[in-house]
């Protein structure tokens, strides 16, 4: 069964569609999604002393993707993706989590401080821009949507997130960067954080343009629903 597993989970990684087993068999690879998703966790903040010790332990990875997979779920109801649900979200987004295991590389161990921080900051922009990809790869081939629903569908969320997070400014340093970061106060993260801080700063901008092109989706996918109704009905 680990065999299959990561067999698929290679080829899901690899942008291609993974065996029926997965479905089949769907307990043992969320059981492995989660594995992956809790390390990434511990990875993340085990050489961060700004860290509390819920974030030292993994929950909070834990926590967020059955959150993140439910809002995402909700979200994209209304455009009604083809196999849409939550089990299925849940599954996508923890089989994702693998590539997140490269935050646990202990580059300030032999880089120096500033290419501590560039390394940390460029797994965070390798690690998001292919998570986000096979988001869109997923929504595409397994939901359905078309390309222009799959733009809208794949970048609201993280909007939306990102603008929470902001808000509640979880990372406490995004909001510090605006008036610049003490010596003391500095750690292999700070880059990290000012891609985090740019990306709040373009979700706000992008907010509203990404919320009307989602009105227009549903108004779209509504319009051809009532007539196939009808049509079948008749």
């Amino acid at each position: 069964m680990l065999r299959k597993i990561i067999a698929d989970e290679f080829r899901l990684l690899t942008f291609r569609r993974p065996s029926a087993a997965m479905h089949a068999e769907w307990k043992a690879f969320l059981l492995f999604g989660l594995a992956f998703t809790w390390l990434a966790g511990i990875g993340r903040y085990w050489d961060n002393p700004k860290a509390q010790l819920w974030q030292y332990l993994g929950l909070g990875s834990l926590v967020y993707v059955f959150l993140l997979a439910l809002i995402v779920w909700l979200l994209l109801v209304p455009l009604k993706p083809k196999h849409w649900s939550y089990r299925n979200v849940l599954l996508f987004i923890t089989l994702t989590a693998p590539p997140a295991v490269l935050y646990a590389i202990p580059v300030e161990q032999f880089m120096a401080a500033e290419a501590a921080r560039t390394a940390n900051a460029w797994f965070l922009i390798v690690v998001a821009a292919w998570r986000v990809a096979l988001f869109a790869i997923f929504l595409r081939q397994l939901a359905g949507l078309s390309w222009p629903m799959v733009v809208v569908a794949t970048l609201l969320p993280l909007v939306i997130i990102i603008i929470a997070l902001s808000a509640l400014n979880l990372e406490h340093v995004v909001f510090n960067i605006m008036s610049g970061i003490r010596e003391e106060d500095r750690s292999p993260n700070d880059a990290a954080y000012g891609i985090v801080f740019l990306l709040s700063v373009f979700s706000f901008l992008a907010a509203p343009v990404l919320l009307i092109g989602y009105l227009v989706a549903i108004f779209q996918v509504w319009t051809e629903y009532r007539p196939a109704k009808r049509s079948g009905s008749g």
